[in-house]
């Protein structure tokens, strides 16, 4: 082992030949950067599903035989139609549940049904012509 002093300071370093002396710090292999998640790659093209065939629409006033959905189209193909009260007679359903029926008719059954209110002030529902 060598020593060897350096001029000026005085003070001695030891080292084994042909041997470097360690290094205090570890050296950085990347910049510091936040702890962020990485970035995402861009999504390629989705699959498309399938086309499906087409279903054999229902024809209007298609409601099952007995449903309560056939005995209320029933009452609204008389010629007068119907009032609110009867429906909900027949159905046993509650006037919410009766004009929520009535509202969703047309696209389910393909119906158009006009609404008209009596000189008593009655709600009567019926198909249009």
């Amino acid at each position: 082992m060598t020593t060897i002093t350096t001029e000026g300071t005085g003070t001695a370093q030891a080292t084994a030949t042909g041997a470097q002396p360690k290094a205090s710090k570890k050296a950085r292999i990347a910049p510091r950067r936040a702890h962020v998640a990485p970035k995402k790659g861009k999504a390629g093209k989705k699959a498309k599903a399938a086309k499906k065939a087409p279903k054999g629409g229902k024809k209007a006033g298609g409601a099952r035989d007995g449903s309560k959905a056939a005995k209320i189209i029933d009452m609204l193909k008389r010629p007068d139609g119907a009032t609110l009260a009867e429906i909900m007679r027949a159905t046993d359903w509650q006037a919410h549940s009766v004009r929520g029926f009535l509202s969703t008719a047309g696209k389910k059954h393909r119906l158009k049904i006009e609404s008209t209110r009596t000189g008593a002030g009655e709600r009567t529902y019926k198909i249009a012509k």
